[in-house]
């Protein structure tokens, strides 16, 4: 069940939204008074119970947070990568050249769990945020509003908080707060995306519904969502593109973009063929969403008010790599005199699906890509590329329109951080996916997993803080660190300031003095299933010769050119499996058995620790016995020696497993031996406090009320105290804070 519900459930009377957005004004939807007012004073008090009081402070340095979406380290000319076809990136270079390189960034190997260490400061073993959420995730793994959050962190010293572009610490389908949960995380003000899966969606191959026109060829589809050329099957040099808002115009082929991609990138539905008629064809289709062009957008607005924005506002139909920079550029430039800001840019470049960016955002002489098929993974490498190019463009875009840089004589943008109150930071999430990987990365260990092309990642700070920029700092660093050097630019006490265990350690030191020592002995990083009801997981997804739980949809594993094997399958290789599909990549070998045909099972849980020379990776799945053929629990251990090296790092491949050899040397063995030890600690730092909802500590009357509230926002569905996991926060639970009430948490 979807609830719809805000941080006061506000009814919102006013005929016009706002404006996010200085190029498009179009009208949008709000959403009516919920049915929930009941629930109003118990929500109130949920909300109050984490909230931060701000402090009069002097003006501090402003924040500006760009996260890239599966950009490993691998496409950065930065950081001295990028293979044989690097993407270009002069902005970034720009941000690069005026700041500080941290060329030894850990993130976690998932989107979500690398968003949730960003704002938090804190392992997933912390948070039950393991893995890319999915609509069957629990609360439970999704990030709590009773977490001290950057935005409430930096609440205490005076900053408005928005964020822009991609959530993902939470999906509608379990969270009690539905669309308002950016809101409940702290953020005074979001524009951005909360799809289904909090990714964008797959690809409407229908190009609006025009493919399903009658007339249109049998089997007609568009793989990039648009119409092509008339080269192409299926394809038209003129046709009739209608708006959302019931416009129409005729257009014809201009250049080498044929109408139907200018149309689509426009926010129109391209009729191939045909002119503009009225009332428009029943075919033409606003509603289906279409990955990086037909957008789930919502909006968090600083009174309480949230909006859905329908699809046939231009808003949603803008491409996710302009559109919140656009909302970003407006909101910042409003901003009150002297009063601090954090804004955060959370692009969806370059996830899957991979397509086409607008041609306006790409380079000169950009490769022309029209013809593009985008399902195929060869010609995805090029996209890949062209998508994180368009990203680039618009990071230059905005700083410039914020006044943080000006563009030169040539066109470049010039960027003195000397110049500028802001802070910039600079990260990707995860590492890069499979086959988009540049040499000399491993395609094979990469985005999902805990090998280094999975989880080694651009981090770029700059402003004025830096002192001697243009550097490179080689000392470890993690993403949880980001959250701590967001505490420091504000100049907070981070520890002081939150009350719970935190995994980050100092990054300003490194900013400010340039012979800093590393201040990180090891690093950690972690994924496993997210929690789900009644012990669920996501359904197997198969590639060329591997399987993998990580996709939590039919349609993501689809859209990562994968086979579903999970609930609705209906691939011809599944015929014949259970209606509820099958749950784990081991049953697809055991129905496979007797074909000749198998999958290598991905780990289900991955975790690595490394210090400066020595990474340990110890993996868990669900494997085939090869004497039964039965699914059974393996855990297997790899060890591995790497470095940073430029322009080919020594990596952990498969063939570097240092425990194939048939002995361990004595340094070898004591480095082997000392990160089992730290390992073991870090799993085993997190304790238990059963009837603590509210991670504060202790069990007591504040756990009860905190209960009840969010037991009647959920409508006794999920929420953080649904203790016994079966998706319900009921008596059971209920039961387990009475049971132990006065209990204090250990430390």
């Amino acid at each position: 069940m979807t609830r719809t519900s805000t941080n006061a459930v506000m009814a919102v009377e006013s005929d016009r939204p706002e404006h996010s957005a200085t190029r498009h004004r179009p009208q949008g939807a709000r959403l009516a008074r919920p049915a929930m007012l009941a629930v109003l004073p118990l929500l109130l008090a949920v909300l109050a119970s984490v909230s931060v009081q701000a402090e009069a402070a002097p003006k501090t340095p402003n924040i500006l947070f760009i996260i890239m979406d599966a950009v490993g380290i691998d496409q950065m000319q930065s950081f001295g990568y990028g293979g044989d076809t690097p993407p270009a990136t002069p902005n970034i270079e720009t941000i690069a050249n005026a700041g500080v390189r941290f060329h030894n960034t850990w993130s976690m190997p998932a989107c979500s769990t690398s968003r949730s260490v960003f704002f938090t400061g804190r392992y997933p073993l912390r948070t039950n945020v393991f893995n890319a959420l999915g609509p069957s995730d629990l609360a439970n793994s999704m990030v709590s509003p009773f977490e001290m959050t950057t935005p409430k962190l930096l609440k205490t010293k005076g900053y408005q908080s928005a964020l822009f572009g991609k959530f993902h610490l939470g999906l509608q389908a379990n969270n009690p707060f539905g669309f308002a949960m950016p809101r409940s995380l702290g953020w005074d003000f979001f524009f951005g995306w909360l799809d289904e899966t909090g990714d964008p969606s797959s690809i409407d191959i229908t190009a609006g519904g025009v493919s399903l026109a009658p007339g249109a060829p049998a089997g007609t589809t568009y793989s990039c969502g648009f119409v092509p050329g008339a080269a192409a099957e299926g394809g038209a040099d003129m046709g009739a593109c209608y708006a959302g808002n019931d416009t129409c115009q005729v257009m014809t082929k201009v250049g080498p973009t044929p109408p139907g991609r200018t149309c689509r990138d426009n926010g129109g539905i391209f009729d191939p063929n045909t002119t503009c008629q009225s009332p428009r064809p029943a075919y033409i289709n606003f509603s289906t969403l279409s990955a990086h062009y037909v957008s789930p957008l919502v909006i968090n607005r600083e009174d309480g008010s949230v909006e859905q924005v329908p699809p046939t506002d231009l808003r949603a139909r803008t491409y996710r790599g302009t559109v919140p920079v656009d909302a970003a550029i407006a909101w910042i430039n409003s901003r009150p005199a002297h009063t601090p800001w954090m804004a955060t840019l959370s692009f969806a470049s370059a996830h899957t699906p991979i397509m086409q960016p607008p041609p306006a955002l790409l380079p000169i002489g950009a490769e022309e890509t029209n013809a593009f098929d985008c399902a195929n993974t060869t010609q995805q490498r090029v996209l890949s590329n062209q998508m994180i190019e368009a990203l680039d463009f618009e990071v230059g875009r905005l700083l410039v329109e914020t006044g943080l840089a000006k563009r030169g004589h040539d066109g470049k943008v010039k960027y003195d951080p000397r110049k500028s109150d802001t802070m910039i930071v600079l990260v990707g999430d995860n590492g890069t996916l499979g086959f988009t990987v540049k040499a000399p990365f491993d395609t094979s260990r990469a985005k999902g997993t805990a090998y280094q092309t999975g989880v080694w990642v651009p981090l770029l700070v700059a402003g004025p803080l830096v002192k001697h920029p243009d550097r490179e700092v080689s000392a470890m660093v993690n993403i949880a660190d980001i959250f701590q050097l967001f505490g420091e630019i504000a100049d907070i006490d981070v520890r002081k300031n939150v009350p719970r265990i935190l995994d980050s350690v100092p990054m300003l030191p490194y900013l400010t003095n340039p012979n800093q020592h590393a201040l990180r002995k090891i690093n950690f990083t972690q994924f496993g299933p997210n929690l789900q009801a009644n012990g669920g997981v996501n359904g197997p997804c198969t590639f060329t010769s591997t399987c993998s739980q990580i996709p939590p949809t039919k349609s993501v594993c689809e859209d990562n050119a994968g086979t579903w094997w999970g609930p609705g399958a209906t691939a011809a290789i599944t015929t014949g499996i259970p209606p509820e599909g099958l749950k784990y990549c081991c049953n697809v070998n055991q129905f496979l058995a007797g074909t000749g045909q198998s999958f290598t099972p991905e780990p289900l849980t991955s975790i690595a620790i490394r210090n400066e020379t020595y990474k340990l990776v110890t993996n868990f799945t669900q494997g085939n016995d090869p004497t039964t053929n039965e699914c059974v629990s393996q855990q297997t251990d790899e060890f591995y020696q790497i470095n940073e090296d430029v322009p080919i790092p020594r990596i952990d491949r498969q063939d570097l497993d240092l425990l194939k050899k048939p002995h361990l040397t004595p340094k070898e063995q004591h480095n082997h031996e000392e990160l089992t030890k730290e390992l073991a600690a870090i799993l085993d730092s997190q304790p238990p406090c059963p009837g603590d909802g509210n991670i504060d500590g202790v069990v007591n009357a504040k756990d009860l009320a905190d209960f009840n509230a969010l037991a009647a926002l959920s409508q006794g569905l999920s929420s953080w105290y649904d203790f016994n996991l079966d998706g319900l926060t009921d008596s059971t639970d209920l039961a387990v804070i009475q049971q132990n009430l006065g209990t204090k948490c250990k430390k």
